[in-house]
This record gives structure tokens, sequence and C-alpha cells, in this order.
């Protein structure tokens, strides 16, 4: 069978991202016994890496994890040619990198899955996470309200369209100029996802049974960092803000999280906060993902 590979969200159809997501409960199960999984991480990461090795280990395999400057891609050899190499000794290869492109050539290049752990796209992996954790709180995510406050980046990205493939909603209140470009509204439309877009927080949060925001800055970005704290002024996910949403409603956040910028203190330390158990569910998402591409390629 030709290898499967997850880039983004939608790799899977949104059956199989039901299957993921079942295989993320199931637990462990030995599909990569005696077999290794090269991690390559341009970018540092705390999550992610605990994660995924943890989900290789528990699947009975060995992870091997990469810095960027182990092998320069496009540097000291091409991406494919790393990829190739990598494919002579693991089951599968996790990147975490700066360029969506480079994820896209390595899938290209090799005859086993690529799983994206972050690009500047997309982060798959963290959406698959946010969605056990919704079905998790409340049972179901088919018919949720998730409103996404602040930058728009890969990870809304990803969880537009992850929400749209489980029948739920997304609203993206962003501020002037940090919202999705028209390229991402028509991608996300080839993919079946329509989010709601809006400037202010108000009425993004309005009635959402989840409010979800992301640092201001991302990594890359931190030149910008002092312009868009001025620009993100009265973004800030509140007590008061989070008053606005359904009854019952929870708080999430990707982490790291920078208290008093795009998140208070009472908010994600607060009763409605589910940080730490999606913090959790990266390991349980990783692992299923990771099943499933095994199995499907098998």
């Amino acid at each position: 069978m030709t290898a499967r590979s997850l880039l983004d969200l939608d790799d899977l159809s949104p059956t199989e991202l039901a299957s993921v997501l079942t295989f993320a409960d199931a637990g462990p199960a030995p599909v990569l016994d005696g077999r290794g999984v090269a991690l390559l991480f341009e970018k540092p990461s705390a999550r992610t890496r605990n994660a995924t090795e943890m989900a290789v280990v528990q699947l009975g395999g060995h992870p091997v994890t990469l810095r960027g400057e182990e092998v320069s891609l496009d540097v000291r050899e091409t991406v494919e040619d790393v990829a190739r190499t990598l494919a002579c000794y693991h089951a599968a290869i996790c990147a975490r990198v700066f360029d969506h492109g480079h994820l896209e050539r390595m899938a290209d290049a090799v005859e086993i899955p690529v799983v994206n752990l972050l690009s500047d796209r997309s982060h798959p992996c963290q959406v698959i996470a946010d969605l056990l954790t919704l079905r998790q709180h409340f049972g179901r995510v088919d018919g949720l309200t998730v409103a996404y406050v602040g930058d728009w980046n890969n990870v809304s990205r990803s969880l537009a369209l992850g929400l749209s493939m489980s029948r739920a909603k997304l609203r993206a209140g962003c501020p002037p100029g940090y919202g999705p470009s028209d390229t991402d509204l028509d991608w996300l439309a080839a993919s079946g996802a329509a989010p709601t877009v809006l400037n202010r927080p108000e009425e993004a949060v309005e009635g959402a049974d989840a409010v979800y925001t992301d640092v201001w800055t991302s990594m890359g970005a931190e030149a910008e960092a002092d312009k868009r704290r001025r620009d993100f002024e009265g973004w800030t996910v509140t007590a008061d803000l989070m008053a606005a949403a359904a009854s019952g409603a929870v708080f999430l956040h990707c982490l790291p999280a920078h208290r008093g910028e795009e998140v208070a203190a009472e908010v994600i330390d607060g009763p409605a906060s589910l940080v730490w158990p999606q913090a959790a569910n990266r390991l349980h998402a990783a692992r299923g993902a990771l099943r499933w591409l095994i199995e499907a390629s098998s």
C-alpha cells in the first residue's frame, strides 16, 4: 500500500479523523514493535517532543530525536536526501519545521509516513488533541461552537479544518490586519470549512462553547512583539470576556501561555480552563495518529 502521511488534517477524511481520535482514546498497541521513528526538530519544543517521543515508546518503538542543525535541510543535504536517509532506518518521519514545503518534499521522496509536528502553515497534531479534549469534556464535538480569539496562525488554520470535519463551528475574532487572508479562506472553503471572521472579541465569544487563544507573537515573529502588544490591546481573554460565552464554556490554549497578554491568569488557572488535559492529550493524539498511519500504510 502507499504510505499515508499527515501534513494537515485534510490528508484525512472525516471518517479517518474520527478513527484517529478513537485510536487516541484506545491506549497503546505494539504497532511499532522493534522499529524506529525519526523526530526532526528545526524549532525547539516541550510538549511536542515529550508527547511524540512517549507516543512512539507506548507503541513499542524507539524514537530518535534530531535537532535541525544535525541535518541542516538544504544546506548539508537536500530535504529529499535527508528524508531518504531516515527512511533507511525508520518506520516514520515526524518533523517540526519552519517551511511547510519541506514536509511536502519529504512525503514525496519516501514511502513511509511523514507527520507534521508543526509548520508555518499548520499544526494538525495539536488540533487532534484539541478535538479529543472537547470530546472528552462535552461527550461530543458535533454541534459545538469554538471561538478563536487573537492572531490567525498555523493553529487556527488547522483548528478551522478539524472543527469543520467534526461538524462543529469556528468563530475567529481577530484584530484588523491579523485575520485570515483571502488565500486562507479560499483554501478552507475548498476543504469545506468556512469560519466566521469577526473584528470584535465579544462578538466571537458570544454563546460559544469553548474559547481558544494563542500567543500574540508566534515563534519567528519576535521582532514584531512590541507592535503586536499595542495592536492586540483589548484582546486579552479575561473573566469578563469568558462571561459572554455559553454557560459552562471552557477555555483552551495550545501553550506556551503569556499570562497578562493573550489570557488573564484568572482564566487560564481558573475552573473553566482545560489547558492541562489539553496538553496531556498531545501524547494521546500523537499515539493515535501514528498508530492510524502505520496501520493504514501496512
